[in-house]
Parts: structure tokens; sequence; C-alpha cells
């Protein structure tokens, strides 16, 4: 047991601190091995409960002997251990993040997305004819679908244009009075009066000289003067009817200006009609979806979506408590899903209205009844151009302050 124990001691002549060198160590423990052989001859002639006390204590000594020897050894490495740990060279700071503002927000273009459809006043919804296709680039103005009663406007159309033409020529023939040809023909008439008038006045003038002399009666004398006044009005008549027929009444004019602004507005009517039943471009863009074909009743959704895809902007959602750190103008860099580098942004609009947040995210302890105030970010070129693609996806947006 000695033997075994001896073999994890340092070799002679090292030194162990505490005890001096090994060699001192070796005589001692020597001294004690001898005194415990000493003891144990001498415990063959003891009694039994006399000799298992002083093999224990010998044990004893051995055990505490080394169990000091760890200790010291173990000590001495640890100061070692903590000498290379305080010499080490410390690692720098992390940097300090810049404070700004998060958000979630959405790809949309600066001029919006329009839907287009049928007016709630048309009775027919029915799609007729399509012009475009999904991903043309159109013009502002260009038809772009037509519904199925477009035949039947355009007749209303050229209906009312035909009454306008007839009530412009009543008011031409209204201004310009009689034909020549009529206009002749009445001075003939007017001469053929004057003739009459002149016969009838001397018979009435001769009538009334042989009244006294009773050559003639009264009543002869009354039925020439009665001619004579008869002839002097279909005279007055024919010349005043001369007078129209060179020069129309005001009254006359009127009626006919009158009824033609009647005709055009009809028609104005009609035509407005008519373009209800066609849908053209409100702006140059790009047409997103088509929601009904020829043949299909237009629904909720409405024709079709258009956008201008030039120019990009995405919509963010900041809380209300961010808000005072958002100002106009600020950069900003919005991070795209699936992409390892960012895009450059500006704040362009803070809206004045706080609602409720759009904009869900991943988190699952996020406030979903958050108060929150749209702002607008406008794109740079280069994004705009990368991201046409993907309008309404949602991103991720830091705004620096």
């Amino acid at each position: 047991m000695n033997d075994m124990a001896f073999r994890s001691l340092p070799a002679s002549g090292e030194k162990i601190a505490g005890w001096g060198d090994t060699g001192s160590l070796s005589s001692r423990i020597e001294e004690m091995d001898a005194t415990g052989r000493n003891f144990q001859a001498d415990s063959d002639v003891l009694p039994r409960e006399q000799r298992f006390p002083t093999v224990r204590i010998a044990a004893l000594m051995v055990l505490a002997v080394l169990v000091g020897a760890c200790l010291v050894l173990g000590a001495q490495r640890i100061g070692a251990g903590k000498e290379a740990v305080l010499s080490a060279p410390l690692p720098e700071a992390l940097p300090t993040p810049p404070v700004g503002v998060g958000a979630l927000g959405r790809v949309v273009p600066a001029t919006r997305i329009r839907r287009l459809g049928p007016p709630s006043t048309i009775a027919v919804t029915r799609v007729g004819r399509l012009f475009v296709q999904q991903g043309e680039q159109v013009k502002a103005g260009q038809l772009l679908a037509e519904f199925a009663d477009a035949n039947l406007k355009d007749a209303a159309v050229a209906e009312a244009a035909a009454k306008v033409v007839e009530a412009q020529a009543e008011l031409a023939l209204v201004k310009a009075g009689g034909r020549p040809s009529q206009i002749a023909a009445q001075e003939a008439h007017i001469a053929s009066l004057k003739a009459q008038q002149e016969i009838a006045q001397r018979d009435a003038a001769r009538s009334a000289a042989l009244v006294p002399s009773g050559a003639a009666t009264r009543a002869a004398a009354d039925q020439d003067y009665f001619a004579a006044a008869r002839a002097s009005a279909n005279l007055l008549q024919a010349e005043n009817d001369m007078v129209t027929l060179q020069q129309p009444r005001p009254e006359d004019v009127a009626l006919a200006e009158a009824r033609l602004q009647a005709a055009e507005t009809a028609l104005a009517s009609a035509r407005a009609d008519a373009a209800l039943s066609r849908v053209y471009a409100p702006v140059a863009g790009t047409i997103l979806q088509i929601y009904a074909r020829p043949g299909d009743a237009v629904g909720a959704a409405g024709l079709l979506d258009i956008a201008d895809l030039n120019q990009l902007d995405v919509l963010a959602d900041v809380y209300q408590t961010d808000l005072p750190r958002v100002k106009m103008g600020a950069p900003a860099e919005v991070i795209v899903p699936g992409e390892a580098h960012s895009y450059e942004a500006r704040v362009v609009r803070i809206g004045s209205l706080v609602q409720r947040t759009l904009e869900a995210g991943t988190d699952p302890v996020a406030r979903v009844d958050g108060r929150t105030v749209e702002v607008w970010l406008a794109l740079a070129p280069a994004a705009s151009a990368a991201l046409r693609h993907r309008i309404d996806m949602q991103v991720q947006v830091a705004i620096r302050p």
C-alpha cells in the first residue's frame, strides 16, 4: 500500500511548496514506514483491539500527505491560468447601433393602383370587347374595354346628332327668310292687291258722289266703301308678309334657337351615356391585373387594375410612439425579404390620421391592435426599377434619424 502511494509523488530532488526537497520527504516517509513495521511487529504480540488503531493511523497520515500535495499542485495551476486570462487582450466593445425607427410597410406605386370598372348608373355590366392584355403598357386616354350595350348607345348618339342637324336647318331657314321665288311671288301679289284697292276706292268715291242726286242708293255706296276697305287691308297684310320674308321676326329666331339648343343637349347626354359603356386609361401605366374577360359580368372586384410603375413608394405603418422621431426628408433603408442588400429611400409624406395597424408581422407577441400612422417613403430610381414586379409586397423599413 505504501509503495503504490509513493508512485504518485515527485522524483527525488524536486521541491514541493511547504515541504522542502523530495529527499527529506522520502527520508521522513521511510522513518514512518519503519515505525509502522515496528508497530506491526509489536502488534503481533499485542491484543487484536490494540493492533488495528496503529495501522489505521499510519494509513490516514499517508492519505493526508497525498491530498496536501494534490491541493498544492492544483493551486499552482489555477494561478497560472488566471495570469494567462488576465494577460489576454479584452475584445473590443460592439458598436452602438444608430437610433432609428423600424416599421413594416408595402411597396406601392406613387400614383397608387387605379381599379377601373363600370359606374353604378350603368345597367349592362357585361364585357363586350377587351383591347388590352395583362402587363401591357398603355397611354393616358387609351380605350381599354367596351361593355355589351355600347352599340345601342352609339345608335342613340346618331339619332341625337340627326335631330341637331334638323334644328340647325330650321334656324337657318328662319334667319334667311323667304326664298327669292317666294319674295317675287309676294311682290306680284302686292301689286295685284294695290290695283284692286285702287278700283275699290274709285267705286266707293263714285257711289258716295251719286247718293245726294239719287242716282245711287246708300246701300250700294256703303258696299263699295267696305270693298275698298277690305282691299286696303289685304294690301297691308301682303306688305307685312313681304317684310317677314325679307327679315325674320325675333320671336321666330328665338324659338328656332331654343329647339337647336335642346337638340344639342340631347346629343351631349347621349355621348356621355355612350362613354360610360367604354373604359379609358386615366393615366399612362401598366395593366396589373384583369378581373373580367369578354362575355363576363363585372363583379365587385372591378374590371382591371392599372398603375404607373416608373416611381414606386413604400407605405409604412409607424407606431404613434415613434412618430416624433420621423422627419420629412429623413433617409431610410428598405429591406426586402430574401435579399441580402437593402434599398435607399427617403420620407416624402407623413400621414395625419392615426389608425389601427394594417401590416401584420411575424412576431407572436407583437401588438396587433397598435395605433399607427402612414408614412410614405420614395424609393430611388434604381430601387423602383428593381421592385416594379413586387407591387404590394411587404418589406421592412428602417428610418434613420
